[in-house]
């Protein structure tokens, strides 16, 4: 980072720094908000975005050669006039980093002058233009697209530190999207009565990058198509340079006849979720008591100055006095046994959650259960509390389908067939994979900083979309253009502004 604006960065902090002062008590007669008589103005010369950080975004597409890859191996147009294919595939992902929720949305970036003016562009593709691209694609040219996306990230893998090799974690699941439609190709009803499409994605935990994307009809299952996923996933990420992956996915996923073929590959681990069969439940009540062991799980925090009294809980509260029927858990205990599938010729190893539950109405307990909670694993070495939590966490793949929905809103429908919308996602979806490059590409030189640079690395990593459009897009800046350079002049300062800039500094180097 230059001296210049280390200096300048630093003043404004502590500028905001002096105005947030709470011993500052000048003015508390009155309301804080004291702006009256307030016009507004077409600035002349002055030409300003809200979006600035939109340019650092597409610098980091040019600097990992997305650019370039995509007009070298994508072919869909016959002629560029003006647009080539890498330019509607960055305009669906630039629209999402820029607050746009839907195609319409790309009339409001087309129209700003200094938007194109801030990326050097003509004009962008109208919405009517963007969702004919999308027709255009085929089943073949998405997988390339994919394969495009797949070989850049493996670049970017390629600047990571060696420990960041270690184990890649997939995550599987699906998810659905619904359209109020009637007429698209493709879509149909779902198990819980959702009309649309029901897409099968496959996650790397590690970064939260989406490895994996097929947009199905709604009916189909969850698992459908998994095994294929899973197959081009770990081929990726042996490519990539990981000396071992971990698969996990939950009681859809356990995909049996595809167990035996993974663990001949001593690099591939799987924790599966297993449904709770009569057979699983006969084994389970079998085994002794005494190999039954409390399952211990971590604190959720741990309590930097004084513990807090827990508040009232006003939900539990209510269904007491209301006589609802409550479900409280008392204890959990955990075995394992050996099992092998009917699909398999191999034994695993099956972990067993025995959950102790008590069912009351009101102030008088009904009756106590006990359910059990099965995962399949071929991992010998771990403990069985491990194997567990490990499952477990892959619930926070629900947040990350969850960003993908409401903050990236790449889980969409907006045009009118299974691939064209397919197309749609997988470009849409290309935002949230620049936000986990962002992150992985910031620098972690050795030195006094080395920590703390990491710890910032890894919060960027764990941010939601909108946070990070927040912090590191909507940032207003002046666009200035002398000679050869466009200058991008922020007008306002935030607190991860010094982190803004050491990315810049890493790909202006």
């Amino acid at each position: 980072m230059k001296p210049k604006i280390r200096r300048q960065l630093d003043h404004r902090k502590r500028r905001i720094r002096r105005r947030l002062d709470k011993a500052n008590v000048d003015g508390c007669q009155r309301p804080v908000f004291t702006a009256s008589d307030i016009h507004y103005e077409i600035a002349d010369r002055t030409r300003a975005i809200g979006s600035g950080g939109i340019g650092a975004l597409h610098a980091l597409a040019r600097h990992v050669g997305l650019i370039d890859a995509i007009d070298d191996r994508l072919h869909l147009l016959k002629f560029h006039l003006p647009y080539h294919e890498s330019d509607h595939v960055l305009t669906f992902a630039y629209n999402a980093l820029c607050d746009g929720a839907c195609l319409q949305d790309l009339e409001l970036r087309r129209c700003d002058e200094v938007f194109l003016d801030a990326l050097g562009a003509r004009r962008l593709p109208d919405p009517t233009t963007a969702g004919d691209f999308c027709r255009r694609f085929t089943e073949k040219s998405i997988r390339l697209l994919q394969d495009v996306v797949n070989d850049v990230r493996i670049g970017v893998w390629a600047e990571q530190p060696d420990a960041f090799f270690t184990q890649a974690v997939l995550d599987m699941d699906g998810t659905l999207v619904e359209t109020t439609g009637q007429c698209k190709q493709g879509m149909d009803i779902a198990y819980d009565g959702t009309w649309g499409y029901h897409p099968l994605l496959l996650t790397l935990a590690n970064t939260g990058e989406v490895l994996g994307l097929v947009n199905r009809s709604g009916n189909r299952p969850s698992h459908e198509g998994a095994a294929a996923e899973v197959d081009r996933a770990l081929t990726l990420c042996f490519r990539g340079g990981f000396s071992k992956v971990l698969l996990r996915g939950d009681t859809d996923f356990s995909q049996t006849e595809h167990l035996d073929r993974w663990n001949a590959d001593a690099r591939v681990h799987f924790v599966f979720g297993y449904d709770a069969a009569a057979n699983l439940v006969a084994l389970a009540q079998q085994i002794p008591e005494k190999y039954w062991r409390t399952l211990q799980r971590p604190r959720r925090y741990e309590v930097r100055t004084q513990p807090r009294r827990r508040p009232d809980n006003v939900k539990e509260a209510i269904i007491v006095r209301r006589e609802f029927e409550n479900i409280q858990l008392r204890s959990e205990q955990v075995a394992e046994f050996n099992y092998r599938p009917t699909a398999c010729r191999t034994t695993y190893r099956m972990v067993v959650v025995r959950k102790n539950l008590s069912v009351a109405k009101g102030e008088r307990v009904l009756f106590d259960d006990i359910r059990y909670f099965f995962y399949l694993t071929n991992d010998w070495v771990s403990e069985a509390d491990e194997i567990v939590l490990c499952a477990n966490d892959r619930c926070h793949q629900e947040n990350l389908l969850a960003q993908l929905h409401g903050g990236v809103q790449a889980l969409r429908a907006p045009v009118d067939n299974l691939v064209s919308n397919w197309a749609y996602m997988v470009m849409t979806a290309l935002a949230w994979d620049l936000k986990a490059w962002w992150a992985l590409l910031l620098p972690e030189p050795a030195g006094r900083w080395r920590e703390k640079h990491h710890a910032e690395k890894r919060w960027v990593l764990g941010l939601e979309f909108k946070t990070f459009v927040a912090a590191f897009v909507r940032i207003p800046c002046q666009i200035v253009r002398t000679g050869r350079r466009l200058v991008y002049r922020l007008l306002s300062w935030n607190q991860h502004l010094p982190i803004f800039f050491r990315l810049v500094d890493r790909l202006r180097c």
